[in-house]
């Protein structure tokens, strides 16, 4: 696997569901002092969340607090409790295409904008018998990340 043409940059988000988000805005927002930054709703992906964010420009981490908009349809973002995480990648398109070709399962949907208006795709966290390679139990979200942060992070190998 040494010839990747695609590097895995650093943490872009953790998401983390429950059945009110208002007890985890209280949680991360009002008492562990994360701050608050935006919101996002989609019936589609039956997800209400607010956005909050650790540190700051490239190295920004969100966390996304989500909560269902209909606890009985899936999918079920507050199950498991953290959700997924997300990964800034330097490029999206040849990690997909690449890793497609070693055998990993990606969620239905293929590379498509995300919440934070970045490019997306979501490695499934189970294989099957047609493509084995998987989360290992984990949802993982490849973010194609900006100029900017695919600068900051090469600068921090210097």
């Amino acid at each position: 696997m040494s010839d990747r043409p695609f590097r895995i940059l650093g943490l872009q988000q953790i998401a983390v569901g429950g059945l009110d988000k208002g007890a985890l805005r209280n949680l991360w927002v009002d008492t562990l002092g994360v701050e608050a930054h935006g919101n996002y709703r989609s019936e589609k992906e039956n997800v209400d969340e607010d956005i909050a964010t650790l540190g700051s420009g490239p190295f920004k981490v969100e966390v996304d607090l989500m909560q269902p908009i209909d606890p009985a349809k899936k999918p079920k973002v507050n199950d498991p409790a953290l959700n997924h995480i997300g990964l800034w990648v330097d490029d999206l398109a040849a990690a997909a295409a690449w890793l497609g070709e070693q055998g990993m399962r990606f969620t239905p949907g293929g590379i498509r904008k995300g919440a934070a208006g970045y490019d997306v795709c979501f490695i499934h966290p189970k294989g099957n018998d047609e493509f084995p390679l998987s989360g290992e139990g984990v949802l993982i979200e490849l973010v194609q990340a900006p100029a900017d942060v695919i600068e900051a992070f090469a600068n921090q190998e210097g």
